[in-house]
């Protein structure tokens, strides 16, 4: 039998949560698949679940206090950006979660480490093994620390989040091309600038600047995304205008 203990200890370090019942990480990091090869142990999935529910509560509740001019909707967009798969995943990625989690073979030779689904919902498990064993407060400090950066660069613009996924369709559908991004980066390490530039089709179509790498990109894509919509809007008006012309003429 594997001596995980080694591993929880270790990733107990990173999360910088000691824990008085190990057993609940070791829970946490449990997915089903494992556990139908191992005699039907308890998998991560309630975890999961308390984990899901106290994350949003903490992140509602961190928006809701720290911007009080949002309106529900902006506060929802803020929301939307942090609790989702692809955030939770990147973030699990960060604390080295993936090479800790306990995959049945099927699931681990198929690349189960990597997926966005299985990490996010192994970081909410998590989430839901500190709150277990330390309570709100402890729960709290984790997910602020954890996620704190993406909370700022989300409610920067609320809704921003959506123009990289907006430009690649634009790209796609009249480019048939992927947007590339081009970063650099200023200052100490304590305080960097990010600069980003996003490439369509061999041609620079945006910048944007910003605290993180992730926020420069998401603004060099609305700017990219705005000029590009304004010039397709502006090439159908003049399409049309010709070929109204064309069918007067006629």
């Amino acid at each position: 039998m594997l001596d995980i203990a080694p591993v929880l200890e270790a990733l107990a370090v990173r999360l910088d949560h000691d824990f008085a019942d190990p057993s609940l990480l070791e829970r946490a990091l449990a997915h089903r698949s494992w556990c139908a090869e191992n005699g039907g142990q308890p998998s991560n999935e309630r975890l999961e679940f308390l984990g899901d529910a106290v994350l949003g509560l903490c992140i509602t509740d961190r928006i809701y206090r720290h911007y009080p001019d949002f309106s529900e909707g902006e506060l929802a967009k803020v929301r939307a950006g942090i609790v989702n798969a692809s955030s939770l995943a990147e973030t699990a990625v960060e604390y080295g979660l993936g090479p800790t989690l306990l995959l049945g073979n099927g699931e681990d030779m198929s690349g189960g480490r990597e997926k966005p689904s299985i990490l996010s919902d192994g970081f909410e498990a998590v989430i839901g093994a500190i709150y277990l064993d330390g309570g709100w407060a402890a729960a709290q400090r984790f997910i602020v620390e954890a996620l704190g950066g993406r909370i700022e660069d989300a409610a920067d613009n609320p809704g921003i989040q959506d123009y990289k996924t907006r430009l690649q369709e634009v790209a796609a559908r009249h480019y048939g091309s992927v947007p590339r991004y081009e970063v650099d980066d200023s200052g100490p390490d304590h305080r960097k600038n990010f600069t980003a530039s996003v490439v369509i089709d061999g041609e620079v179509r945006g910048s944007g600047n910003g605290r993180s790498k992730k926020q420069a990109e998401q603004r060099a894509a609305a700017d990219a995304w705005a000029r590009l919509d304004a010039a397709i809007t502006a090439d159908a008006s003049t399409h049309a205008a010709e070929s109204k012309g064309e069918s007067v003429d006629g």
